[in-house]
């Protein structure tokens, strides 16, 4: 008898649709880290990012890499932040997982893999990992899980609201988003700043 593999319920993106977003939480890209702390134990660091803002929605400080700490985190960042349309990921167990692809499928939000071996399809998360490891990773020596949680999470607040950045014009990230019970603010263009 033939062995028949499950239906997915995964949205996949044809690799011909994708195009960059145009407002925020079009397009999230989302990737792995990972750092130890000062007795060696792994940490591991879920980053997400709104590609069009560039706004660092949430980051996960956990011990270990798996779907429901991508879950509970995309759910604490769609409680600020709202729902993307489309996540961009690479091809990793956690995001592969069915608990990630029920969770995409009742939400209406589409994973977009990117191609075995090609971290450039995912370049926006790549780049941010970079930021990360350079500013905040390699800067801090982290005590414990709970130190590492705190001093991320402060970083991430700066990175938002403080943090210039040159896509967008030398600005913060925050400052590209409408804020609650406001209209969208038309983004002006890049090099006139008021």
């Amino acid at each position: 008898m033939r062995l028949k593999p499950p239906r997915r319920r995964v949205m996949a993106k044809l690799r011909s649709d994708r195009s960059d977003a145009t407002r925020p939480n079009q397009v999230w890209a989302t990737d792995w880290m990972f750092d130890e702390t000062f007795d060696d134990r792994r940490l591991w660091v879920l980053t997400v990012i709104d590609t069009w803002s560039r706004v660092c929605p949430v980051m996960r400080v956990c011990r270990s890499a798996k779907a429901m700490e991508v879950i509970n985190a995309l759910e604490e960042a769609c409680e600020h932040y709202g729902r993307p349309k489309a996540i961009r990921v690479d091809q990793g167990s956690q995001f592969t997982s069915k608990e990630l692809d029920l969770w995409a499928y009742s939400n209406g939000v589409v994973l977009d893999f990117s191609r075995r071996g090609k971290p450039a399809d995912n370049a926006y998360a790549e780049s941010y990992n970079a930021i990360v490891r350079m500013e905040c990773l390699g800067q801090h020596w982290f005590l414990s899980l709970e130190d590492a949680r705190e001093k991320v999470e402060t970083w991430r607040r700066e990175y938002n609201e403080v943090r210039p950045h040159g896509a967008i014009g030398d600005r913060p990230p925050n400052a590209m988003l409408p804020w609650p019970g406001t209209a969208f603010r038309a983004v002006q263009p890049l090099g006139i700043l008021t």
